[in-house]
């Protein structure tokens, strides 16, 4: 289950809720939008011109409808990711197995696409590129990346207790750990944009999860 399928589930759960309220559904449309701009070229390299482009809305709409302009319109598209988070914490609750599915969530990286792994993760990406550039946006990046390591470490924990996780390793080690391999994988992925050489990879580093 990667970012990718949330982010289908996302835009299908979007549309339905949406259904009869086309102000909010524009807006939520153009974040989306706008979000895989800044996803493929960074905040910096995106103009209003692209985000207008991609969006089909005019830079008056745009101002109009996110009065701080394109840092709003990326702030609102990084949180857009805390969103997918949420899904994917409620899969994780749902599940009978939620350790295999974290793993399949890492392996499933490998099987996405060129342009997927060329543009990596938006929010470490983010993390790169703002550092000492804008204090905001990078601690909004940092936090979404701290917010998914308290997810791991509580379920980590959780298995542990259940006698279901055998490693023996402190569980917040484990949750920074599993933060330090997304954080690897997305820059391995742009150098082998390879199926087979990642899934080796990932599932190398997934060894000490058991």
């Amino acid at each position: 289950m990667s970012f990718s399928f949330l982010f289908t589930i996302f835009v299908v759960t979007i549309t339905k809720l949406m259904k009869g309220r086309p102000n909010i559904f524009r807006d939520q449309e153009i974040i989306l939008k706008a979000q895989d701009i800044f996803w493929k070229k960074g905040y910096n390299a995106t103009t209003l011109s692209d985000i207008s482009k991609a969006t089909g809305a005019g830079a008056g709409t745009l101002y109009h409808t996110f009065k701080g302009g394109k840092k709003e319109l990326f702030k609102r598209s990084l949180l857009q990711r805390k969103a997918d988070l949420n899904n994917f914490k409620t899969a994780i609750e749902n599940s009978e197995d939620p350790i295999e599915l974290i793993k399949e969530f890492f392996i499933n990286v490998a099987t996405e696409s060129k342009d997927d792994h060329f543009r990596g993760c938006i929010v470490a990406n983010t993390i790169v590129e703002m550092t000492f550039v804008d204090e905001e946006l990078e601690n909004e990046a940092i936090d979404i990346l701290k917010e998914t390591e308290r997810l791991y470490t509580n379920t980590i924990l959780e298995e542990q207790k259940k006698g279901t996780l055998k490693s023996e390793i402190e569980a917040s080690v484990l949750g920074r750990y599993l933060i330090t391999v997304w954080c690897g994988i997305n820059s391995l992925r742009r150098v082998y944009p390879n199926k087979e050489i990642l899934r080796i990879q990932i599932e190398l580093q997934l060894k000490l999860i058991n």
